[in-house]
């Protein structure tokens, strides 16, 4: 038995993170089959998105998916507030704070990773949204951005908004650099500084810090939360979402769904939705990693993607491709 796996069950927090275009609602649907015990978040949704969109449409999500949070994009203090009240009302569990985003579409609106050069207005952002609310406000960041790098400004910044009452600090374990890197090179290109997540818990142990950035093994999980107080898988979890139930043991349950049993469950969701007028290629198009690192999981996504867009597909396609990976759905 690996060594992590035989380590006590800890009370602390698993989560998948917020990823735009990939943790919509089927996503996330799908993901909670795999573990009932992960947090998971929305994609970001901007304020005015949920203001002057469809608000409907964005904070949309089935009830399977609790413990949920949506995670918000914005600098106005007044429409944030707006908009984790309208995330509280639909029965969203937390409403997590986008500072690391860092792609230039976003800085315009003096959005995500570029707010860390304004602490003070990341607090006064936070403080709105706690007083309009009961539910968990969190917030979301980076080590640092371009010239404000140190650990020490991370820590300042962590303080002034943790002054606001703000207790949930989830730390993407890189800076961002802003000019001159795409978002894809801001999730590689920095190096990972875990070290310096670690020390912001020793140094502010009354605040819960989770750790994001490079997290691809349920034993890197494992030695993250030796440290702190959650690890939050990105990209692998999307790619090889059976992690999510490679992780049960840590939860005290020994007893793993398989994928077949999964897939047998999301084909029923599949179904209604389909019912619903959802076409299936954008529910199909998140669970391509199912049989990832298994026999016939070349030929599994091989059909489903040849096929699942045509007109009028059906839950045959994924059936279908099911037996390439020796399964009977």
């Amino acid at each position: 038995m690996p060594e992590y796996l035989s380590l006590p069950c800890f009370p602390k927090v698993l989560s998948v993170a917020p990823m735009m275009e990939w943790t919509d609602r089927h996503d996330r649907y799908f993901l909670r089959l795999f573990n009932p015990h992960v947090r998971l978040y929305t994609e970001m949704v901007t304020t005015g998105a949920l203001l002057h969109g469809r608000a409907t449409r964005f904070l949309r999500f089935d009830a399977a998916e609790h413990p949920v949070a949506l995670q918000l994009g914005g600098s106005d203090p007044a429409e944030l507030a707006q908009c984790t009240r309208m995330a509280a009302d639909e029965g969203y569990d937390e409403v997590n704070l986008n500072v690391g985003c860092p792609s230039d579409r976003v800085q315009q609106g003096r959005i995500g990773a570029c707010l860390m050069a304004e602490p003070a207005l990341v607090a006064e952002c936070v403080a709105a949204m706690q007083a309009a609310v009961t539910i968990p406000v969190t917030v979301k960041h980076r080590i640092g951005i371009d010239e404000f790098d140190s650990y020490e400004h991370m820590r300042d910044f962590v303080a002034k908004v943790a002054g606001t009452g703000c207790k949930t600090f989830i730390v993407h374990a890189r800076i961002a650099i802003l000019a001159g890197l795409s978002p894809k090179e801001n999730r590689e290109v920095p190096p990972l500084r875990y070290d310096e997540v670690y020390r912001l818990k020793r140094e502010l142990p009354e605040l819960e810090i989770h750790i994001n950035g490079g997290i691809k093994t349920v034993a890197d999980v494992s030695r993250h939360w030796e440290h702190l107080d959650g690890a939050m898988i990105g990209r692998e979890a999307y790619h090889n979402p059976y992690i999510l139930a490679e992780a049960l043991p840590l939860f005290g349950m020994e007893e793993l769904p398989t994928r077949g049993e999964i897939l047998a469950r999301y084909l029923h969701f599949m179904e209604a939705e389909l019912v619903a007028g959802c076409p299936l290629s954008q529910m199909t198009r998140h669970i391509l990693g199912l049989f990832q690192g298994q026999p016939g999981a070349r030929r599994w996504r091989q059909h489903i993607s040849e096929n699942a867009h045509i007109k009028g597909s059906g839950t045959e396609v994924v059936i279908q491709a099911a037996r390439f990976a020796g399964i009977e759905a």
